[in-house]
């Protein structure tokens, strides 16, 4: 189903569409959560993703959340909250969060559809959103693995996992 840009405009649910198409474009298993929310899976080189997106209508807001699974126990939250930190300084698009409530791990971005009127989500966008999300995701999987498994400190996990190699071996 592709939507033309005068459903799109008509459609509340239009960025969520728009997501699903692009889920099922990748292969990607996804199950809708109503209008207004979509979840899809995606394997990565670490892990296995859930990719989740919230459609606000009255707000205009599409949100964007990318979990890998990650759970954080209570004795290393100090540590992964500084490593968040550190990250977080460095990303241009999104940030990393720590649901204090579950221990787990998450990234999420914001994308504010609000074009004249219209609510629409381009394939373009679409694509940003979630590679961007994803991106990151596996860009510092291993520094928050070092931190939790290797009893790394932020900055030792940060310089370890962030090492630009040059060559080939």
């Amino acid at each position: 189903m592709t939507l033309d840009d005068e459903e799109a405009a008509a459609d509340p649910s239009a960025p969520i569409d728009m997501l699903e198409e692009y889920f099922e474009a990748h292969g990607w298993s996804s199950e809708r959560q109503g209008d207004e929310e979509i979840v899809a899976h995606f394997q990565g080189s670490w892990t296995l993703y859930e990719l989740r997106a919230v459609w606000r209508e009255e707000d205009q807001v599409l949100q964007f959340l990318a979990l890998p699974d990650v759970r954080v126990a209570a004795d290393k939250r100090a540590a992964m909250y500084e490593t968040i930190g550190l990250i977080n300084e460095q990303l241009w698009i999104g940030h990393f969060e720590l649901w204090a409530s579950s221990g787990m791990l998450l990234f999420r971005h914001a994308a504010l559809l609000d074009g004249e009127g219209e609510s629409v989500l381009t394939l373009d966008q679409a694509e940003t959103l979630v590679e961007a999300a994803i991106d990151e995701c596996e860009r510092f999987y291993p520094v928050f693995q070092f931190v939790l498994w290797a009893d790394k400190t932020p900055a030792e996990a940060i310089a370890a996992a962030l090492i630009e190699t040059q060559g080939e071996a």
